[in-house]
C-alpha cells in the first residue's frame, strides 16, 4: 500500500500540480516569502541540531570547523541573523530574500535579486544539505559556511553593506536582543566574523535528506514508483549521470564536489576573450572581495571555476550541485537557464553544448523520450518528504511546461548521428 505522503504526490500531480495555496502567501520586498511567514513555515519543518539519521558522526563532524561547535545559541542567533534584512544597505535584502524556505531555500527565479532590483549574474543554489559540501558557491571560491555567509553582506549587487565591520552591524548592535544572543553564542559583542559563524550554525540545521528513494533503499518498495525504479537504473547506466552526481551512505547528497564544463556558458559567449579580461582585472585587484564582485556582477561570471584557479582547464566549469531536494530547487544550471528537469536531461542527452573547453565525460545519451520521463521521474523522488505537497506542486508545472515546449530536446544530437567534435567551431570560425 503506497504511504500517505506518496497518496498526496500523485493528488496533487493529477489535478495538474494545483498552486496548494502558494497564492496566499504574503511577500515582501523582491518577491520572497515575508520573513515572519517563512520563519512560521521553517517551524513546521522541525528542523534539530542533531547529526542527521543514518549520517555517520565523524563524516559530518569534519564539515564543523573548530571552535564552532553546534550549540544552541549559536544556532539561535544564526537563525535571528538569517531573517534579518538590517544587514543589507537599503534594509530590503535579508539572507532569506534568496534562500526562502517556501521556496526549497531558494528564490527560484533564473538569478537573484538585491538591493536596487538589481540582479545578480548566478543561480541561487539551496542552502538544504550545504552542510556536507566540501566548497561553496558554484565556482568552489568559499571553503566553509561559515565564511560563505558573509559574502553576500558585502556583495554590492546582493546585500550591499560597505566592508567596513562598524557600517555592517550599526543596524545590530544597539538591539538588546542581539547583544544578549552575541554574548551566549560567542562570549563576545556584536562584531562581523561571528555573523558568518552563526549563519553557518544555523546553515548546518537545515538537513533534509529524508526522501522516497532513501526509505526505498532501506527497503521499502513502495516508497518510489516503477518508473522513478527504472530511473535509478538510467541513473547509473545508460544515463550516466552517476559520473558526477555520486549517491551512496557516504555521500547522500549526490555530487563529487568536483568542477565541470558541461557548456551552459558556451552558448552565449567566447571564453578565449572573457578569459583575457579576467586575468587583466585580477591583475589589477585579486582580493577576494573583487573576486566576489566580479563572480556576480559581470560577464566573467560564465568563466567558473576559472576566476579562482586561474587554470585554462577550469574555464567555463562550476561545482556538481545537489541532487537531493532537486525538484523543489529549480531553475537550474549557474544561470537558471534550464526551466525544468527535462530542460536538464534533455541536455546531457543531446552531449551539452559543444565548446572547446566541454568536459570530456560529456557525450551524448541516445535516450528515448520515455527514459528521459523516468529520469526525471526518479530525480524528484530525491525531495524530503516534509516537501511532498511543494515537490508534487513542482513536478506538475514542470510536467506541463515539457509538454508544451522542450527546447533542449534534439534527437539527431542524442541519437549521436552528429557528434560534438565534429560541430565545435574555433573562435576565428565563429
Amino acid at each position: 500500500m503506497r504511504t500517505k505522503r506518496m497518496a498526496i504526490f500523485l493528488a496533487a500531480v493529477l489535478c495538474g500540480g494545483a498552486a496548494l495555496g502558494q497564492e496566499s502567501i504574503p511577500r515582501g520586498p523582491h518577491g520572497a516569502a515575508t520573513e515572519a511567514y517563512q520563519e512560521k513555515v521553517l517551524d513546521e519543518l522541525q528542523t534539530t541540531l542533531d547529526i542527521p539519521a543514518g549520517i555517520d558522526p565523524v563524516y559530518w563532524n569534519s564539515f564543523v570547523p573548530e571552535g564552532n561547535e553546534q550549540t544552541e545559541a549559536r544556532v539561535a542567533l544564526g537563525r535571528k541573523l538569517y531573517f534579518d534584512p538590517r544587514l543589507s544597505a537599503d534594509g530590503t535584502v535579508s539572507c532569506a530574500t534568496c534562500h526562502d524556505v517556501t521556496r526549497g531555500f531558494t528564490d527560484q527565479r533564473p538569478t537573484s535579486e538585491g538591493i536596487g532590483d538589481q540582479l545578480g549574474k548566478r543561480n541561487a543554489p539551496t542552502n538544504l544539505n550545504a552542510a556536507v559540501l566540501h566548497n561553496m558557491f558554484w565556482d568552489g571560491r568559499s571553503p566553509s559556511l561559515d565564511h560563505q555567509a558573509m559574502q553576500p553582506i558585502i556583495n554590492p549587487v546582493e546585500m550591499g553593506m560597505e566592508n567596513i565591520e562598524e557600517k555592517i552591524v550599526a543596524g545590530i548592535k544597539d538591539d538588546a536582543e542581539y547583544q544578549r544572543l552575541f554574548q551566549a553564542a560567542y562570549g563576545r559583542d556584536v562584531n562581523y566574523a561571528d555573523i558568518g559563524l552563526a549563519l553557518g550554525a544555523f546553515e548546518r540545521t537545515l538537513n533534509f535528506f529524508d526522501s522516497p528513494f532513501r526509505r526505498y533503499l532501506a527497503g521499502d518498495e513502495d516508497a518510489i514508483s516503477a518508473d522513478a525504479k527504472e530511473g535509478w537504473k538510467l541513473f547509473n547506466r545508460e544515463g550516466r549521470c552517476v559520473s558526477c552526481h555520486t549517491m551512496s551512505p557516504s555521500n547522500p547528497v549526490g555530487s563529487d564536489s568536483k568542477f565541470h564544463n558541461i557548456g551552459i556558458a558556451a552558448r552565449h559567449h567566447d571564453f578565449e576573450k572573457l578569459a583575457s579580461t579576467a586575468l587583466r582585472a585580477l591583475q589589477e585587484d585579486d582580493s577576494e572581495e573583487r573576486l566576489d564582485e566580479l563572480a556576480i556582477g559581470t560577464d566573467l561570471s560564465e568563466l567558473g571555476r576559472f576566476m579562482v584557479t586561474k587554470e585554462k582547464s577550469d574555464i567555463g566549469a562550476f561545482r556538481t550541485p545537489l541532487l537531493t531536494n532537486i525538484g523543489i530547487t529549480g531553475p537550474y544550471m549557474h544561470d537558471g537557464s534550464l526551466q525544468t528537469l527535462w530542460d536538464v536531461v534533455d541536455h546531457y542527452n543531446k552531449g551539452g553544448e559543444p565548446n572547446l573547453y566541454l568536459d570530456g565525460g560529456i557525450e551524448p545519451l541516445n535516450l528515448t523520450d520515455k527514459q528521459v520521463d523516468q529520469l526525471v521521474e526518479f530525480l524528484f523522488s530525491l525531495t524530503d518528504v516534509r516537501f511532498a505537497e511543494q515537490n508534487a506542486r513542482m513536478f506538475g508545472e514542470q510536467r506541463a511546461q515539457a509538454q508544451k515546449e522542450r527546447p533542449h530536446r534534439d534527437v539527431e544530437k542524442a541519437t549521436r548521428k552528429t557528434l560534438t567534435f565534429e560541430i565545435i567551431k574555433t573562435d576565428s570560425e565563429k
